[in-house]
């Protein structure tokens, strides 16, 4: 049974920073591209950041570039969002995915598994 569950969000003041992490289970992590996304008031979900499988290649939305971070370690199964410089509209639910390396790890469609989401609310 596959499992990814993040855990690091909370409350932060505008300015802040957070580090949201994700642990993967019950699937071959090094077969995954592994991202994050966002579900806000609007209710949309949305790409954030994705990670290939070598942790070498990476993608940011425009909105993220140069204060998110993201990044995996393979021995662990993990991935992380470092997150800089918060904004309100940083607020959201934030989801991590598991997309199999052939697709495009941006594309929501193409995620495979996803966790339950973990709060990051951004107060000004």
């Amino acid at each position: 049974q596959v499992q990814l569950v993040e855990s690091g969000g909370g409350l932060v003041q505008a300015g802040g920073s957070l580090r949201l992490s994700c642990a993967a289970s019950g699937l071959t992590f090094g077969a995954y591209a592994m991202g994050w996304f966002r579900q806000g008031p609007t209710n949309e979900r949305e790409f954030v950041a994705a990670s290939r499988w070598s942790g070498l290649s990476s993608d940011y939305a425009d909105s993220v570039k140069g204060r998110f971070t993201i990044s995996r370690d393979n021995a662990k199964n993990m991935v992380y969002l470092q997150m800089n410089s918060l904004k309100g509209e940083d607020t959201a639910v934030y989801y991590c995915g598991a997309t199999d390396n052939s697709r495009d790890p941006t594309a929501l469609r193409n995620v495979r598994y996803w966790g339950q989401g973990t709060q990051v609310t951004v107060s000004s």
